[in-house]
């Protein structure tokens, strides 16, 4: 079957399998967000036990999108991998950290005989609801603006600032994207609040984190889909593969595909929708719509980044060592064989539905939290 596709379909496909995967992710972003709210939707320590409980059936899920999407990119675009991985080091080392935390914090939390104390794992889920989600922001962010790395004729990389990584805190649009992130995904947990607590007053709480943060988290998205529309971008020529500059260059990848656009709109559409479910109704149904219309528009990004002859990674140190699908993918063999086990991806996520509609099939109460032998 994959065998008959031609090299470039195989690696659009897996493009669009990553796009997919970084959408998931994206949207399994709100447990980090809600970890966020803890003293805000949270008064008392039964509602913060009855939140982080919440959020802990399903920060594992996340784990599982974050690790599908790595390991996507490893398998398709080991050079991408081994550019950004290896080259913006100390930032994906500070990601990792992040997450490492929020690992402990839910296993050692309310372990008996705990000598930091719950208060120091609280913090620690905040440092990853908090900077961990904007520093992955600002990682994504640059798929736009660009890494400051050279590749050589033997696609080996190396990085040419110091900093590795850390200069990207210094172009606006990319901490512009990470609050965007972080915004979203506070709004997004207290849609999850409304969806998964049986609990008025912290309904109540969540509905206000709705209303207000989703203002700050519309002037980010406008902020940055503004940028993105009016950004100059890389193309190559599929002949020679020669990068070249182009002006507003995503704008005219919306306009090439006018399918993406639609996907984008609506998926716009859907965000919005679920913020004005939440924030002016009492339905408790708008995290699904701002859920699918994320992934929609997540999906949609990933899209104008890596087709129509686009570089999805630029350079800033040289133009020429920008990476493509094309440039950076694996061998023809190595898609094909993968692509194969790429076929297991519907039953992961099928897993994670299942597993997700077993957890939740009634909304969580103080009640069911107190006498749950698994508590975190």
């Amino acid at each position: 079957m994959f065998e008959t596709m031609s090299y470039l379909t195989l690696q659009q496909y897996w493009w669009f399998l990553i796009a997919l995967l970084g959408a998931m992710f994206v949207f399994m972003n709100f447990v980090q967000g809600g970890q966020t709210l803890l003293y805000s939707v949270a008064k008392s320590e039964e509602e913060r036990d009855l939140i982080v409980n919440s959020l802990g059936r399903k920060w594992e899920l996340g784990f599982t999108t974050l690790v599908m999407f790595g390991g996507a990119l490893f398998a398709a675009f080991p050079l991408f991998y081994a550019t950004s991985f290896g080259g913006a080091y100390y930032v994906w080392m500070a990601i990792l950290f992040c997450y490492i935390i929020q690992a402990v914090a839910y296993e050692y939390r309310k372990k008996p005989g705990n000598v930091f104390g719950q208060r120091t794992y609280e913090v620690f889920l905040f440092i990853n609801g908090s900077l961990g989600i904007i520093l992955v922001g600002t990682a994504l962010g640059t798929l736009f603006t660009g890494g400051n790395f050279i590749v050589n004729e033997m696609h080996l990389s190396h990085w040419t600032k110091a900093s590795y990584g850390l200069e990207a805190v210094l172009t606006f649009f990319n901490v512009a994207f990470g609050f965007m992130l972080f915004f979203l995904a506070r709004v997004q947990a207290a849609l999850y609040f409304l969806s998964n607590i049986d609990e008025e007053h912290i309904r109540a709480r969540a509905r206000v984190v709705v209303k207000y943060e989703g203002i700050l988290f519309l002037i980010t998205f406008l902020y940055v889909g503004y940028a993105i529309l009016t950004m100059n971008g890389y193309s190559y020529d599929p002949s020679t593969k020669v990068v070249h500059p182009e002006a507003l260059k995503y704008l005219h990848n919306f306009l090439a595909m006018p399918i993406v656009s639609g996907v984008f709109g609506a998926g716009v559409l859907l965000v919005l929708g679920g913020l004005g479910l939440g924030a002016f109704t009492q339905s408790t149904k708008g995290i699904w719509l701002s859920g699918v219309g994320t992934v929609l528009v997540v999906i949609a990004l990933f899209l104008i980044l890596g087709y129509n002859h686009t570089a999805y990674y630029p350079s800033l140190a040289d133009m020429q060592s920008s990476l493509t699908i094309e440039n950076s993918s694996g061998s023809r063999y190595t898609l094909v064989a993968m692509s194969y086990v790429s076929l297991m991806v519907p039953f992961v996520l099928a897993y994670i539905i299942v597993v997700w509609r077993a957890m939740d099939r009634k909304p969580m109460t103080i009640d069911e939290v107190q006498n749950d032998a698994h508590h975190y």
